[in-house]
């Protein structure tokens, strides 16, 4: 049954009125409070000013609202996750997490009593998730050997190595250090952003490092979601990973330094790049598991070693 020409106009009024309604939310991790409503970027006493976390800000958001996160220069540590209608943007108006520079960061400090003496300079901590895990020394990704699972040992380490292997992180410090005298991290938290059943989102300007899996992963019937000018780089599997039916475009990325892939392809997804590189420094720059990737609007398959824009 056809629906009534007056029906349908006053459906298009009211996404539209919802839509004149969008808000901003802006959250600050130095100044903000999550008791807060996020309406204005300073703090206040009645409690109008910044939420502190990003996920706080994703909660009170309603379709079509835009989330400003202040780069305060001290990372984000946090998983977040864009879900349902209420990340989602309308057909002439986007969802948007502006991220102003700002990094979103799932690691954590090693606690230096959790260390223990492997064999001379190695020592070792069991984190508490493996399968995939980085190592970082101010804010960057230690150099890593990949071990043998099948070996009675873990291989041989130089100064300021580490590897995984038997359930422990193998850390070799340098002549006259304990682990304790480097401000190490660990990836802690397992996902940097997760979208599930989203459509019409743009994440921008924001970088995504040093989580377990995957700093940005959609999930499930992610749909017309854009990441733009993003960097994804020392997460422990992968910097983005598509599947499920999602449909994802990667404008202006850089994404490197990851565990397995820069970016991970999975079954009945699309994933675009647009002027996007893809690092083939630790890992594969495309690790294609299935799904469909289309590189400056050509489909290619089989994955990618490395992709720099400007290559043929």
């Amino acid at each position: 049954m056809r629906m009534p020409f007056c029906m349908i106009m006053l459906a298009a009024l009211l996404a539209y009125q919802s839509a004149a309604g969008a808000r901003d939310i802006f959250v600050s991790n130095l100044k903000g409070d999550d008791r807060a409503a996020g309406h204005q970027a300073t703090a206040s006493q009645d409690l109008r000013g910044p939420t502190h976390s990003i996920g706080r800000a994703l909660r009170l958001a309603a379709q079509g609202d835009r989330i400003v996160i202040e780069n305060t220069g001290e990372p984000y540590r946090e998983s977040i996750s864009l879900v349902g209608s209420a990340n989602s943007g309308y057909s002439f108006q986007r969802f948007v997490v502006e991220g102003n520079g700002a990094v979103l960061d799932g690691s954590a400090a090693v606690p230096p009593d959790a260390w223990e003496n492997d064999r001379g300079p190695v020592f070792r901590f069991a984190p508490p998730h493996l399968g995939h895990q980085q190592l970082f020394l101010d804010g960057r990704p230690l150099p890593r050997v990949v071990a043998d699972t099948w070996a009675d040992r873990p291989p041989a380490l130089e100064p300021l190595e580490w590897c995984l292997y038997d359930g422990h992180i193998y850390f070799c410090v340098e002549p006259q250090k304990l682990p304790e005298d480097y401000p190490i991290f660990y990836a802690h938290h397992r996902t940097g952003i997760t979208l599930f059943h989203v459509a019409r989102a743009t994440i921008a300007d924001l970088t995504v490092q040093g989580f377990q899996l995957d700093g940005v992963h959609a999930h499930n019937s992610a749909q017309d979601v854009v990441l733009q000018r993003c960097t994804c780089r020392g997460n422990g599997r992968s910097g983005v990973a598509v599947g499920g039916a999602s449909r994802i475009d990667l404008t202006d990325c850089l994404i490197g330094n990851n565990g397995d892939a820069q970016l991970l392809s999975l079954p009945w997804s699309e994933t675009h790049l647009r002027n996007s590189q893809l690092l083939g420094n630790t890992a594969a720059g495309w690790v294609d598991r299935g799904g469909q990737v289309v590189l400056e609007g050509n489909l290619i398959r089989g994955g990618l070693k490395e992709h720099l824009p400007g290559e043929p």
